[in-house]
This record gives C-alpha cells, structure tokens and sequence, in this order.
C-alpha cells in the first residue's frame, strides 16, 4: 500500500530536465516520435524525413510565449545539441494554432520512440526558419498551398508553375489547399530536377479528396511525347497509368475512393516497377523497364488539358527518388487527422526543473472562456463562504442567548412576566435590521440576539398597551380577544424572526444549485473550443484531445467544489433554524399561557 502510494506521488511531481539546449531560450516543449507498430508502423529507418508538427490550444497553451511571426521558435534533437531545419507553413498566434514542417535527420525504425524539442520564448532571437532546408536534395517540389505566393514551391528547386487557374480553399486537410472544378488544373514545364530518371526513380504523393464519381479523371501526368505516367480516377477508383516504348500499362481498378473523404496516394515509379499506395499502404503494383520521362508535369487535369478532376488536393509533393513503403507510410502517418506518430508532451521552463505536475499541466491548457467561468464560480464560492461562516456563528451567538433567556423565564414563577424586559438601546435599534452584525459585535447583556426574548419583549409591549406599563401592573385584566391579538402580535413577530434568521440562505441555494449548471457550461464551451481547434489544424489523436477535455473539465470541477460545501453548509445551518423556530413557536404557547394566567 504505502509503495503505491509513494509511485501516485511520484507521478504528480515534476519530472526534472537537466540538460538545455540554450539559456536564451525561456521555454520548450518534447515531441515523441513513435514508430512502432501500435501507431505510425514504420519498420525501417528514414534519413532527413520532413514532419508536420501541430499545434493548437488542445496540445499547447502558450502561444503568446511565442513571438507573432514565430522567429524565436526552434526544434533540437533528442541530444539536446543539434539544431533542426524547419520552416512555418501556418502560424496565428491569436487564434491558436501553427503548422510547422521539421527535418528529422534520422526517425528511428519500429525499434520505438525518440524525442525531439521545441524551444520558444526568445524575445530577441532572429529568424531560424530554412524553407528550402527542411527537404533532402531528392525532394523535387512541395507545394503547401499556404498562401504564400499563390502556389508556391517550398523545396529549394523553386519550381514553379507556368498555368494556375486552379482555386485556393482556405481550410483543406493541412491548413489551405488547392480545389478542382473539372475544368481548371496546374501545370509545370518539368525541369531537370523533375524528370523521371530510371535510375533514381520517381515519386509523386498527395492528399486528395473527390467530391463526386469521376469521368476517367487524371490526378496528375507527366508527359513526354508518347512516354507519360499518370494517376486517374475512374468514377470512384484510383489507378495508375504507365505508357512507354514497350506499351500501355494500367494497375487493377480495384481501390476506390470515398467521396468527401481525404486520402493520401502515392505514386512510385522504380526501374523495374510502379508501386501505388493508399493511406500508407501498396494498394497495386506493376513491372516495367523504366524510361526518361520529361515534358509537362500537370495537376487536376492531363498534360494536353483534358480529362480534368473534380475536388480538392492538399501537400503535393514530387521526389526525383523512389520513396521507400516506410517514406510513404511516414507521411501518411504523419500528416493524417488521427496521426499518432508525434506524440506532444509537457512544456517546460528553463529554471532547473522541468515539467509541471499533472494539475499544472491541466491548468496550463485551461482557455480563455474557462477562466472566466472559474473566476466567477470563486467569487460564488467566496460569497458562500463568508455566508456559511458568518450565519454559523450568529447561529451559534442565537442558540447561546436563547438559553440564557429561557432559563431566566422559567425562573420567574409567579412574578410579573415583564420584569425581563428592558428598552432597546440605541445601538440595538441601529442593529435592528442587522441581526448578523448585532450578534458578531453587539452586546449581550439583555438577550439581544435572542429570538425568544424579541418575541417576548414584541408580547409585553401588547400587554402594557392594555394593562400599563408599571411592572406589578393588574388594574386591568385581559379580555380572550386581547389575548388572542396577542397571539396574533407573537405569531406576526415570530414570522420576521424566521425571516432574519433565514437570510442570505438563498445564496446558498444559488451556490449550490448554479455552481454545477455554471461549470458545465464552462465544460461544454472548452470541449466545443478544443474540437474546434483541431478541426482547424486537422489534429485528432488522444495527444490533441486530452489536455483540452482535460482543462474543460476543471470548469466542472470548480462547480462542484463551490456546490458541495455549500450544500453540507446548507443543510447544517437549515437544521439548526428549524430548531430554533421550533422553540419560538413552543415559547409562544408558553408565554400567552402565562400571560393568560397573570392578568386573568
């Protein structure tokens, strides 16, 4: 027991960091690359991988620690000394969110996982992005589709198109991406570094979704002369085209398509064969002795623009090298709305420790909307508070004067009922309307805080009125009416001191029944925010979710812990006033009893 007990400690401590990769650098933040089986199942190593790091409120809270045009942002390796390249496809720190491209020099096998850092937080650093630098020199052209430019190549080739007339669409899979209307397309006069070379090999990848069945559609073509490869949808299957000096050759249409689904295919061309891959996996093949293609490289339509596809592509990349079945898994596995290849760990400061503790962590991702409902279930918690103390004590102070004075009423006997009765002072008269006050820090000579004695004092007040004020006084007696006014003048003075001793219990009730329904809603609008935050960035693993549900649920939290006291607060105080009314009602049946029987 007591070794369980030290390990659940021991997790809600921060782990300690000793090693940093510079001082100037406030913040960072682990990556966790996993490659095995269970999430991105990456057998083999990569060398100089490209991945998509995104960040949004539901995997990092501190965007405005980072500065608005993201210069002060960097990414180390697991050693904590070597630098990465990257560059930003998409930063708003406003909103909150970024897509940021890392190369990775080497992502190990399904061995297991590794780390990398995000450092932020530099307020004089200058730009550390290398656009062209993220990609190995076999990466031939990146288009991100990110505004940059229109269509621009993010690959230091800067291969640019010569025909645009596609349209941009602002939220596609990976921030912006290029929409297809059947009859509008991309094309490139393919330069060297965009050939097809048989001892290289080619590749061509990209996320695609259709809107509709296609009419032979082609998703891209390389064309030279009669030479030209080509992948093609045909109503909702995908295939792959090959014409060479030996023939036309065409994969089995048997992978279809989903419509208005985002799928990522490839297309790798080697020198004995064509290997075509969906969402990571080969889906056909083909044998072949590879030619030289060059001429014209076409997006959304064929090269001689014909055959135009209808619907939305997003990170079109060619690779004058054939990619490995690992590359294309990487990137599928990477860039997909259910990735589980980056893995997003704590954030740590630079002060000899490392990572906050689980609670820290939750109160970290807590947003903007959640704070205000905490802020203003405190001030609720606060108010009850004060209210549950406050009554407690004027309670406690009620009780105590209550049997001092039946103790000296029962003393009385025969004697005159009035002699207990003294004028108010003029404190007591200033404190009348605030019983509270008058019981923390009024005096208590006469019973001042004593329902049963204000009941009486209101009784003799009605009596004198009748019979005369000197104590003793019998020259007139009591007639049933007037003791049944009298009743009325005890029944109507008991009901205000039910009242007083009643009040501010309603925010009580408030707090108990509001506290939880106001927490909910903070629960609901953060659970709302965090899908939304990574609808945008298109991130949707437990690691994205997590610590957003995680923080919306502290709103939930907040209102329970104003409700549960308040309720325990409530319903000790409540049994206590019911006691003490009880008595004010068994002292009115005594005092007209003794009235009655006095001046009879």
């Amino acid at each position: 027991m007591v070794s369980r007990l030290m390990a659940l400690l021991l997790l809600l401590l921060p782990t300690v960091s000793h090693a940093w990769w510079n001082d100037e650098w406030k913040f960072r933040k682990k990556l966790t690359l996993d490659t095995t089986p269970a999430a991105a199942n990456i057998a083999n190593s990569l060398v100089d991988a490209p991945l998509l790091v995104r960040l949004h409120t539901g995997n990092f809270a501190y965007f405005l620690d980072i500065k608005p045009d993201g210069s002060d942002l960097r990414f180390v390796a697991g050693d904590d000394l070597t630098p990465l390249k990257y560059h930003i496809e998409k930063l708003d720190v406003a909103n909150e969110m970024a897509l940021i491209w890392v190369r990775v020099p080497q992502v190990l096998g399904a061995n297991g996982t590794q780390n990398i850092w995000m450092y932020y937080g530099n307020p004089t650093a200058m730009a550390g992005a290398d656009r062209g630098g993220t990609y190995d020199s076999g990466q031939s052209l990146v288009y991100h589709f990110d505004g940059s430019g229109g269509v621009s190549d993010a690959t230091g080739f800067q291969n640019q198109p010569a025909v645009v007339n596609a349209l941009i669409a602002p939220a596609s899979l990976i921030g912006p991406g290029v929409r297809f209307e059947g009859n509008n397309q991309i094309q490139l006069m393919v330069s060297h570094s965009l050939r097809v070379m048989p001892v290289s090999g080619w590749t061509w990848s990209a996320w695609v979704k259709i809107n509709q069945p296609q009419a032979d559609a082609v998703l891209f073509e390389i064309k030279d002369g009669a030479r030209a490869a080509s992948l093609r949808v045909d109503n909702t299957v995908l295939y792959a085209r090959v014409a060479l000096t030996a023939g036309t050759q065409e994969t089995q249409k048997t992978n279809l398509l989903s419509p208005g689904a985002w799928h990522h295919v490839a297309l790798s061309l080697t020198q004995t064969g064509l290997l075509l891959y969906i969402n990571g996996n080969a889906a056909a093949s083909l044998n072949l002795q590879l030619e030289e293609i060059g001429g014209t490289l076409a997006f959304g339509g064929s090269a001689d623009a014909s055959e135009f596809f209808t619907g939305e592509m997003d990170e079109v990349q060619v690779a004058a090298t054939a990619r490995s079945a690992d590359w294309v898994r990487a990137q599928y596995a990477g860039q997909s709305l259910d990735t589980r290849l980056i893995g997003y760990g704590n954030d740590e400061q630079n002060q000899g420790s490392g990572s906050n503790s689980y609670f820290g962590v939750i109160l970290q991702n807590v947003t903007v909307d959640g704070w205000v409902v905490i802020t203003v279930l405190m001030i609720m918690a606060m108010i009850s508070w004060f209210v549950m103390l406050t009554k407690g004590l004027f309670i406690r102070r009620v009780r105590r004067d209550n049997r001092s004075f039946i103790d000296a009423f029962k003393r009385l006997g025969k004697q005159d009922p009035a002699v207990l009765d003294q004028a108010p002072s003029a404190e007591e008269t200033e404190l009348a309307a605030a019983p509270v006050t008058l019981a923390l820090f009024g005096k208590h000579d006469h019973y001042q805080s004593s329902p049963l004695y204000h009941i009486y004092h209101a009784g003799i007040e009605e009596v004198q009125r009748r019979v005369g004020k000197a104590v003793g006084a019998q020259a007139a007696s009591l007639s049933p009416q007037a003791v049944a006014t009298l009743r009325a003048e005890l029944d109507a003075t008991t009901v205000r001191e039910t009242q007083k001793l009643n009040g501010l219990m309603v925010l009580l009730t408030i707090a108990i029944s509001g506290g939880p329904f106001l927490g909910l809603l903070g629960t609901v609008v953060g659970v709302m925010i965090t899908f939304a935050a990574i609808a945008a960035t298109g991130d949707v693993n437990i690691n994205a979710i997590a610590p957003g549900i995680a923080a919306a649920l502290v709103a939930t939290v907040a209102g329970l812990a104003v409700a549960i006291p308040a309720l325990f607060g409530y319903n000790y105080i409540a049994s206590r006033i019911k006691e003490i009314v009880a008595d004010m009602h068994v002292f009115v049946d005594e005092f007209v009893t003794k009235i009655a029987e006095h001046y009879s």
